[in-house]
């Protein structure tokens, strides 16, 4: 991802963060109460695998959205704090379980201030996840400063992203078909033709928001040397595909993910806390 000036960068995280104040409403509506199917059948299970909650842990969720893994984090048993910069996807997620509000604690943390990471309290936390949206943020060397902080020592921060490999605004989605032994067959591949030097492009999350929004692509080695440059140690990984018959395989758009069995469209990472 090429650097940006500070005032650029500054202009151009206000203007993330106002996308994502407009598209609020619609993406709660289309993630509803518990997600759409990239956050319950690949998301989900891969996080919950990684963060391997204890009962009555204290976990930091980090870009909540919504609040729909904030409401899946409680069952089982955590206590939650959950942040996001948008005010209006927190105003959405405090409406969607006012009867629980004691459960969860919503707060309006930008994940690009360490200073505002820090300030919910140094050590705090047992654990700490991110889901989908590493790739939204501007930077992201403040938010690995500060889970270094809050995070227990031992503990785990555990975040999920489109995948810098397959999933991201430098790759094509191609579908071939041929005759093979006089049967007609069809490939479903990915083009990756630009990889180590993305700048900021807008593309979008879910058909029909109102507002693109912008991905801030970064390879393999930039994504993981911000956790490494924070002292955060990497113990644990995941690439989940729609590649199960309960995924809905061969269904939908012919672009679908879910015709992409072999290529993981998401990673999940677990990085731990020394001590």
């Amino acid at each position: 991802m090429t650097t940006e000036n500070p005032s650029q960068q500054t202009s151009l995280h206000e203007e993330t963060r106002a996308i994502w104040d407009q598209n609020a409403t619609f993406w709660d509506d289309k993630m509803g109460e518990e997600g759409n199917d990239f956050q319950r059948i690949l998301v989900n299970p891969a996080s919950e695998r990684l963060l391997n909650l204890q009962p009555g842990e204290t976990v930091l969720e980090i870009a909540c959205g919504n609040g729909v893994f904030a409401r899946r984090l409680i069952q089982l048993g955590a206590r939650v704090v959950a942040t996001d910069f948008s005010a209006q996807l927190l105003e959405r997620a405090r409406a969607r379980m006012p009867e629980q509000a004691d459960r969860i604690e919503y707060r309006l943390v930008d994940a690009t201030c360490e200073d505002q990471i820090v300030a919910l309290g140094t050590q705090r936390f047992d654990a700490a996840v991110c889901n989908q949206a590493i790739m939204d943020m501007t930077e992201i060397d403040s938010l690995m400063r500060g889970i270094r902080q809050v995070v227990k020592p031992g503990g785990r921060f555990v975040f999920s992203l489109c995948h810098p490999c397959f999933n991201y605004t430098g790759m094509t989605s191609c579908v071939e078909e041929s005759t093979v032994d006089g049967e007609i067959v069809t490939t479903y591949s990915v083009k990756i033709t630009k990889y180590l030097h993305n700048g900021p492009q807008k593309g979008i999350g879910i058909i029909g928001q109102p507002v693109s929004q912008y991905y801030f692509d970064r390879p393999l080695h930039v994504l993981f040397n911000a956790c490494f440059r924070a002292g955060l140690l990497l113990d644990g990984l995941e690439e989940p595909s729609f590649n199960s018959p309960h995924d809905g395989s061969q269904l939908g758009r012919a672009f679908s993910w879910k015709n992409y069995p072999e290529i993981p469209p998401v990673l999940v990472a677990r990085l731990r806390v020394p001590g």
